[in-house]
């Protein structure tokens, strides 16, 4: 049955497309299993809370009406409210105004009150809000001091530093809340102002609301709390610890911190190593907790949440979304987001504003990615774009483009493997910080460094092949990793090996390199492999004695790869092919449109290599678990990044080597 809702129409109507309901609200609350809820045309500020999800066979869908030719109509989700009776403030520079409201706009949380603080948030001296002011559809940047808007001051490290002098500043009373910003040379009585109003857009109050698809939207503007993996996930959309979920073709904007939620639910903790007091257990400690008790929740009672198993928990399908604008991450979840396909999403400008930091920012970051397949993303202007941490198993990187990392396109922290990472491109200047073991890096173009540690102090858990059943805990070796048949072009220079700093973690104050404790330490090398020379081979390892509690780094294996414009092998690596010139070139064309050329200049410079099978690539060391698709069978990499046949297998992610090939970046589209 289809169910409308328009702007025209009446939560006491029909539902029916000559009758529709007037909130999405009304129509959540009457949809059962195999219903499809279709919104026309308008704005629709509310927080779109699902009483019931549907089945893996009938579920229930939110999707935007379509019009003659095909195409979604314009339909937004706010979670913001308008604010029009602005008057004008008489201090600073004259560009300041100021508004008085209701409380009671806010319901049971006001967000101006709301401090933004958890695990591994880093700023606990500024109270920065979850609250947010939009100016035309732009968010402002938050103000600790009513000075801060009479005479505005950019923020450093802001992507925007003109934008960054638009500012606002609260004070929340018992019955108002007073907002001062400065709108610049806009009169803001003469433009639309609005205000974070709702935490959520669109997300269950309560879990096991399986089998949702949400289509065709534009969903914005949510207060939401930062979301750790120790805490309750909070996104502006996201399942809440269910199943089965289909968020496609849709444009999600301006959560405060996080745009998609694939996370944690609460019970089984909620920033307890923050909250505890001097000297209590630490945050990978109560981590290691949160995973144990989230096996062992007993649900489905009345508000037990189902236990973290592959039938309660995930597979849920995020593909075809331009998410952007979000300050904490564009994609997170801890443990919801296993056997999950995270597809053709065009994510850019995640962290832009700078104004507070944590451990927990990126375009997509997941912890205990088990089986999850991340495939044929575009992410820029992030600070990091993709960070798997803890129990990357099973997980697929596959046909990505990554660019405009202030950190590194790709951080693989503390997980034990076997994951693939798969004909991407990497073209920022630090490519991955690799601080984990059983890694397979095959056919990928990387123009960017990368840096390597062992990290003996947290021990990590490994799984059952395809389960979430823990298998054993361990700490990180390094090594066990693969590079086969990728292409690395340096930018022709090497750093000096007389002065080659370490660049310690963010603890030290080196932001770039934050969510790593203090003994993670990072010596560059030119691009390449030449990191990993310390590391033995596979003929050598035996010979390497390690400690008792550490033991000793793992082997690595390199073959197939090309070196080109300065960029180093790996010391045992048989015969790579080292070039001047690059014989593969990859330059953005269209930086926010997210477009990217890649030209073959000189196929023969290419030379053929050996094919990548799950067979070759043998088993990770901890989880003894071969390289293989979320089912089990075996891996099939005969296809190139744009999905045309290797018939014959060359370096890089390209198996067409004539010419010129143009990737954009996906996003929302007419689905036919």
């Amino acid at each position: 049955m289809e169910l409308h809702v328009a702007k025209s129409g009446a939560d006491s109507a029909a539902g029916t497309a000559h009758d529709p309901l007037l909130t999405i609200g009304a129509a959540a609350a009457l949809a059962q299993p195999g219903d499809t809820v279709v919104v026309h045309e308008g704005v629709y500020r509310e927080w779109v809370n699902p009483r019931r999800g549907g089945s893996d066979q009938a579920p229930i869908v939110y999707e935007a009406a379509r019009d003659a030719s095909g195409a979604y109509q314009s339909v937004t989700i706010s979670g913001a409210e308008p604010v029009a009776d602005w008057q004008r403030h008489p201090g600073g520079d004259g560009r300041a105004w100021v508004a008085r409201v209701p409380n009671a706009l806010f319901g049971q949380q006001n967000p101006y009150s709301e401090r933004i603080a958890g695990d591994w948030f880093f700023d606990q001296t500024n109270t920065w809000h979850t609250g947010e002011v939009y100016l035309d559809g732009t968010s402002l940047y938050e103000s600790q001091t009513l000075a801060g808007v009479e005479t505005p001051h950019a923020t450093a490290d802001s992507f925007d530093q003109a934008g960054s002098l638009l500012t606002w500043y609260c004070e929340v009373g018992d019955e108002v809340t007073t907002i001062w910003a400065n709108f610049g040379d806009a009169d803001p009585r003469e433009h639309e102002i609005e205000i974070n109003a709702r935490k959520f857009v669109f997300w269950p109050a309560t879990t096991g609301i399986d089998h949702i698809t949400v289509r065709g939207f534009t969903l914005t503007k949510a207060a939401t709390q930062w979301a750790p993996p120790t805490a309750l996930q909070e996104g502006l959309i996201g399942p809440h610890w269910s199943k089965g979920w289909v968020i496609e073709d849709n444009t999600i904007t301006d959560s405060k911190n996080v745009g998609i939620s694939l996370g944690k639910e609460i019970s089984t903790g909620d920033n307890e190593a923050a909250a505890g007091p001097r000297g209590a257990k630490g945050g990978t400690q109560r981590e290691r907790e949160v995973i144990q008790r989230a096996l062992a929740l007993r649900g489905p009672g009345a508000n037990e949440p189902h236990p973290w198993t592959r039938d309660h928990v995930g597979s849920h399908i995020v593909r075809r979304n331009t998410i952007r604008d979000c300050e904490q991450a564009g994609v997170a979840g801890h443990l919801g987001a296993a056997f999950s396909t995270i597809a053709d999403n065009h994510i850019s400008r995640i962290h832009v504003k700078r104004q507070w930091h944590g451990a927990e920012v990126a375009g997509i970051k997941l912890h205990a990615a088990l089986d999850t397949v991340i495939s044929g993303n575009t992410i820029h202007h992030t600070h990091r774009a993709l960070w798997l941490d803890w129990q990357a198993q099973g997980t697929l990187v596959r046909h990505n483009v990554f660019y405009a990392s202030t950190a590194e396109d790709f951080m693989v922290e503390v997980c034990h493997g076997p994951y693939l990472v798969d004909s991407n491109l990497f073209l920022s200047p630090w490519a991955v910080k690799d601080m984990s073991t059983g890694g397979a890096y095959v056919h990928n173009y990387i123009a960017g460094r990368i840096a390597n540690c062992t990290e003996h102090q947290r021990y990590t858990p490994y799984h059952l092949p395809h389960s979430t059943a823990v298998y054993g805990v361990s700490n990180i070796l390094g090594g066990d990793d693969r590079f086969y048949n990728n292409v690395f072009v340096g930018d022709g220079t090497s750093p000096d090996r007389a002065e080659t700093a370490e660049l310690a973690s963010f603890w030290s104050g080196a932001i770039d390199m934050d969510g790593v404790p203090g003994q993670a330490t990072f010596v560059p090398t030119p691009v390449g492999t030449s990191q990993y020379d310390a590391y033995p081979t596979a003929a050598e390892y035996p010979n390497e004695q390690g400690s008792a509690l550490a033991g000793p780094r793992l082997p690595v294996w390199a073959e197939g790869n090309l070196y080109a414009r300065g960029a180093e092998p790996f010391r045992a690596e048989t015969s790579p092919r080292v070039v001047d010139a690059a014989p593969l070139l990859v330059e953005v064309v269209d930086a926010d449109a997210g477009t990217v050329r890649v030209t073959v200049t000189d196929p023969e410079q290419l030379g053929t290599v050996a094919a990548v099978t799950t067979a070759r690539l043998g088993t990770s060391y901890q989880a003894e678990m071969p390289y293989t698709y979320p089912d089990g069978t075996d891996l099939d990499l005969s296809t190139d990044i744009l999905g045309a046949a290797r018939t014959v297998a060359v370096p890089g992610p390209v198996a067409d080597t004539d010419g010129t090939r143009t990737i954009t970046a996906p996003g929302p589209r007419t689905i036919g």
